[in-house]
């Protein structure tokens, strides 16, 4: 039924509230409430041009202002049962209509506009690493854990202690109930050994 018609650009296509013929288009709306094309062709006539200059005042684009008007009496065609004269002429439910679509689509493309700016100002994710060396990493902590496990009970406690609840020498010492010097020199051993195997993965490092 509908096709694209081009809007009017002529003023004397308007029908404002203070011009006798709003009462034809309150006619032509009647009968557009009945399904009839025809009279939609001719409200649309009547009244596109006044609608397209309520959509190109909000929006100030003239392709969207006219996009908008097409929408509109897409609307006014599907609606126009709801259309309640006592309440206003039918270039005044059609304005109400365009209007609030026009706002719609500034708010949409305003929101779209705040997001692109975000996005511009936003620095980019780090990149994730290779799986190269996703796979080194993983080789790495596996390596150590192991190391880790193979040190005498008292030097991994003493590390565990120090590098995953951040406790100081004193503190591990008070929790042990050892010697100061005694949990320092655990420590200093064991990192001694888990360095040996860090030192084989360095580059140049012996494998």
């Amino acid at each position: 039924m509908w096709e694209k018609i081009a809007t009017p650009a002529r003023a004397g296509y308007d029908r404002r509230m203070d011009d006798p013929a709003h009462a034809a288009d309150q006619a032509l709306l009647a009968r557009v409430s009945g399904g009839d094309p025809t009279a939609l062709r001719a409200l649309y006539y009547g009244c596109a041009g006044r609608a397209m200059s309520i959509a190109f005042r909000v929006l100030g684009s003239h392709s969207e202002a006219e996009e908008v008007v097409q929408e509109t009496f897409v609307q006014v065609w599907r609606q126009a049962t709801t259309y309640d004269a006592s309440r206003g002429g039918a270039m005044a439910w059609i304005a109400t209509i365009v209007r609030s679509r026009a706002l719609d689509r500034l708010r949409t493309r305003s929101a779209a506009e705040r997001a692109v700016a975000r996005s511009e100002q936003e620095p980019d994710p780090p990149a994730a690493p290779a799986p190269p060396e996703l796979a080194a990493q993983r080789e790495l902590r596996a390596q150590v854990l192991a190391a880790l496990a193979a040190l005498p009970l008292e030097q991994r406690s003493a590390i565990e202690l120090a590098y995953y609840e951040g406790l100081s020498h004193s503190e591990i010492a008070a929790r042990l109930g050892d010697p100061l010097g005694t949990v320092k020199t655990r420590v200093r051993l064991g990192l001694a050994k888990l360095a040996s195997v860090l030192d084989t993965h360095r580059p140049g490092g012996a494998s």
